[in-house]
C-alpha cells in the first residue's frame, strides 16, 4: 500500500534495512517516504536437505548463519557488519565480505527474491533448485540494484556445508610486493582454494600500528 500510494502521489521512496551502509544508500531525502524492513525478521523456511533458506528482509545476516549452523550448514556471505546488517540490505547492495574469495558475493548465494515494485505489485523471481537456466535472470538484476527497482521483502538463499574444521590462518612476510604477488599466484596455481587472501603493505601496517 505504501509503494502504491507513493507511486500515485509521486513521492520518492527510500528503502532502509539496518542502516549499516557507509555510502549513504539508506539516507532520507526531503519529502521522501522511508520504508524500513527491519521488523521483517522471520526465517520462513530452512530446508536443510535442499541447502536453502527463505529469509525475510529484516533477518540479521549472522542470525541466518547461526540458524544454518544448527544443521551443519552456513550462509556464506559475511560483510563486516554481518552481526547487525540485514539480508535485505545485503541483497540490495550485493554485499561481499571476507569469504567472497572462496564463496562469492551475495549474488552468488541468492536463488530467488520477493520484491514489491513501485506500483505496489509483488514480484517473485528465481527458483529453489541448484539448476535454473531458463528465462531472464531477474534475480541477478535485482541483486545490487540499491532499491531502484523495488523493495526486497524476502530472499531464497543458498546454504553451503559448513567446514568440518575451524579455518586456518597462515601469515607470510615478503621483502617486496612483487614477491608477495608471486606467492599469491603460486598458491592459486597449486590448486588451493583459500577463503581469503589479503595483501597489506608496510605503509598500511605502520598506519594500523599507529592507530591501534
Amino acid at each position: 500500500h505504501a509503494l502504491r500510494w507513493s507511486s500515485l502521489t509521486g513521492t520518492p521512496v527510500v528503502p532502509r534495512g539496518a542502516g549499516t551502509g557507509l555510502a549513504g544508500g539508506a539516507t532520507a531525502a526531503d519529502g521522501c517516504l522511508v520504508v524500513c524492513t527491519s521488523r521483517m525478521t522471520a526465517i520462513r523456511e530452512l530446508a536443510a536437505a535442499d541447502h536453502y533458506a527463505v529469509a525475510e528482509a529484516g533477518v540479521i545476516n549472522a542470525d541466518l548463519d547461526r540458524a544454518a549452523a544448527a544443521h551443519g550448514l552456513m550462509y556464506a556471505p559475511d560483510p563486516s557488519s554481518f552481526e547487525t546488517s540485514t539480508i535485505g540490505g545485503n541483497v540490495a547492495t550485493n554485499a561481499g565480505g571476507l569469504r567472497c574469495v572462496k564463496y562469492g558475493v551475495t549474488r552468488d548465494s541468492v536463488l530467488g527474491l520477493e520484491v514489491v515494485l513501485a506500483d505496489g505489485r509483488v514480484l517473485r523471481t528465481g527458483r529453489r533448485t541448484v539448476k535454473g537456466v531458463a528465462g531472464y535472470d531477474l534475480t541477478g538484476l535485482l541483486v545490487g540494484s540499491e532499491g531502484t527497482l523495488g523493495v526486497i521483502t524476502a530472499a531464497t538463499l543458498r546454504l553451503r556445508p559448513r567446514p568440518a574444521q575451524p579455518p586456518v590462518t597462515v601469515l607470510g612476510s615478503f621483502a617486496a610486493l612483487t614477491a608477495a604477488g608471486a606467492a599469491v599466484a603460486a598458491t592459486l596455481q597449486a590448486g588451493a582454494a583459500p577463503s581469503l587472501m589479503e595483501l597489506i603493505d608496510r605503509a598500511t601496517l605502520r598506519a594500523i600500528a599507529d592507530w591501534k
